[in-house]
């Protein structure tokens, strides 16, 4: 290993192990199935570590998680980077508050995904996600065009979006907030396929998703 990818591996060590701690957890919470999804982290804004293609989670350490710099050369690792790794490069690119994104399978949120339909705010913690989880369009999975109209979709705005026919796509500040907001999503999702089983669920308004977000930046130990 050369001097500076030996460097870039202590400096890259604790993103690495947020990417396969929280891979076991995306399993075990429901969130995916067998090796479905991926996780990716920032690293010193130059590179990105993320989840290896087709490994099982729970057999994932931080040494097996590949990291790249932006022209997408491989730096670290001997497993294969996740295929949707485009995907993550091109949120990275365009949201400069982004240090996490994960993408997931969840069955409540992949049911509106797969109905075509932005999951509304029947919950109040769907403004981790922002005023909705819009629906980006259909694309193959892997593909530029997929990173494409997920960024599109994602915009400024919104911290989550739905991929048609596919799954979720969730971001935050790192990989602990952009999972919690994968979980909040998923949560928000079946409070919503359960209402509409038994009536027309109250939406709430956007002025007070905006009052919601500002409350949860000072929440708990942020405050």
């Amino acid at each position: 290993m050369s001097n500076t990818n030996q460097n870039l591996s202590q400096t890259a060590q604790d993103e690495r192990n947020a990417i396969a701690e929280h891979g076991r957890k995306m399993l075990h919470q429901g969130l995916t199935k067998g090796t479905g999804g991926n996780i990716s982290a920032l690293i010193d804004g130059e590179y990105m570590a993320i989840s290896p293609s087709g490994m099982a989670y729970e057999e994932i350490e931080a040494d097996d998680v590949p990291v790249l710099d932006f022209s997408h050369e491989q730096l670290l690792a001997e497993k294969q980077p996740s295929s949707e790794h485009s995907m993550h490069m091109q949120v990275y690119r365009q949201r400069d508050d982004v240090g996490g994104v994960v993408h997931n399978h969840s069955p409540y949120a992949t049911t509106f995904a797969t109905l075509n339909e932005p999951i509304p705010a029947s919950h109040y913690l769907i403004a981790f996600a922002g005023a909705e989880v819009p629906v980006a369009s259909y694309e193959t999975y892997g593909t530029e065009a997929l990173g494409n109209i997920a960024v599109e979709t994602l915009g400024e705005e919104y911290n989550a979006c739905l991929l048609q026919n596919h799954g979720v796509l969730a971001v935050g500040d790192d990989v602990a907030s952009a999972f919690e907001t994968a979980l909040m999503v998923e949560y928000c999702a079946q409070i919503q396929y359960q209402a509409m089983a038994v009536g027309e669920p109250t939406i709430i308004p956007d002025g007070e998703v905006e009052r919601l977000q500002s409350k949860f930046e000072g929440y708990g130990q942020n405050g």
